[in-house]
């Protein structure tokens, strides 16, 4: 225990007239000591996230899908046999077409076409829009003025419908050259929303004492300013894909790019032109919708577990938990406050009286 007294005395005046005295008694805490656990980092925390490790999982399927399926296809897709309009069976797993094509054959090897669209158009949008948008927030000046002015041009250019006239107009053009045009028209957008970033970051103290000590603009960008960009640039990066899968797929569908090469669009396009509806031959267009169903899907949770990412307050949504006075257990949400009550019996909410004279 420690006591502490204050005493002020006047000279020249009696002793007994003193000032209140004040003791501060030292508590010590009763029980064990507990030693200090520092807490672990949790180490890929994206990757745990579930929502993201499921959409990584499906891509890395289609990845290798494409990467492997022309190897792999039991048929030639673009042979025909006598087995015509043939529901799926052992021998032809998705069924065949009205010319006795195999369409699971079809499936695997269109998915390289749609995945080299897709990946292709959105490392394309992603660096220019890393390049331009990034060097306009943290430059300033004229060159952020020159280089806001450009993000505003292809900002309002339409890329399906430029995709479409370079496909009429050129027509050997191949995914090569969708996948460009779609990258180069896709970029205006994730360019100014890092711009935005930027300019927010670039005056913040760490990257102020980084300039301080001397370093140049290219290693402020690149050490300072990237790595707090990374969930904003993954995040543009899905979603041109997704764009891209869906141009791509779209474009073959209304048969504007070329019918030669196979992807999922050209098999959707082909069971319209025969009916495959009308016929009943639901084994035609369903596997190639599924499969992009089931992509879309994918890349769209990986998105999501980019957002949980970043934003603690998703992050937490819905995984805290609070046990009540019987044992009960309540799941915390955002934006929900739960009424925690002792006993089993249900919780009447108290109804304000101006609210009862409203409702009367």
């Amino acid at each position: 225990m420690l006591r502490t007294c204050f005493s002020t005395r006047v000279p020249g005046r009696r002793a007994d007239v003193s000032a209140p005295t004040s003791t501060i008694t030292a508590v010590t805490p009763e029980g064990p000591e507990v030693a200090a656990v520092p807490a672990k980092r949790r180490r890929l925390r994206f990757i745990a996230n579930p929502k993201a490790a499921t959409g990584l999982v499906v891509l890395a399927f289609f990845c290798l899908i494409a990467i492997i399926g022309p190897w792999i296809a039991p048929f030639d897709p673009s042979a025909r046999s006598s087995d015509l309009i043939q529901p799926p069976s052992g021998k032809h797993w998705f069924g065949t077409t009205h010319l006795g094509q195999d369409i699971f054959s079809q499936v695997l090897v269109g998915t390289r076409g749609v995945m080299f669209v897709g990946l292709l158009a959105g490392l394309v949008a992603t660096t220019l829009s890393i390049l331009i948008g990034v060097s306009a927030g943290f430059l300033g000046g004229a060159a952020d003025d020159s280089l806001s002015a450009l993000s505003n041009v292809f900002l309002v250019i339409p890329a399906l419908p430029l995709i479409i006239i370079v496909a009429s107009t050129i027509p050997s053009a191949g995914d090569l050259m969708v996948a460009l045009v779609i990258g180069f028209t896709s970029w205006a957008w994730g360019a100014r929303v890092l711009r935005a970033q930027t300019l927010s970051l670039r005056r913040r103290d760490y990257v102020e004492a980084a300039r301080a000590t001397g370093e140049s603009t290219w290693r402020l960008i690149t050490f300072e300013i990237m790595p707090n960009l990374t969930a904003i640039i993954a995040s543009g990066f899905v979603g041109t894909v997704i764009f891209a899968v869906m141009s791509e797929i779209t474009l073959a569908f209304i048969g504007i790019s070329t019918i030669s090469e196979w992807n999922w669009g050209t098999i959707l396009f082909w069971a319209q032109s025969q009916q495959a509806l009308a016929q009943g031959a639901w084994w035609w267009f369903v596997p190639a919708g599924l499969a992009i169903a089931v992509l879309g899907t994918a890349l769209s949770l990986i998105n999501f577990g980019i957002d949980e990412f970043v934003s603690p307050r998703l992050r937490s949504s819905g995984h805290t938990r609070v046990k009540t006075k019987d044992g009960h257990s309540v799941r915390m949400r955002v934006g929900f406050t739960p009424v925690l009550s002792s006993s089993r019996e249900p919780v009447t909410p108290v109804v304000p009286r101006s609210h009862q004279e409203e409702v009367a």
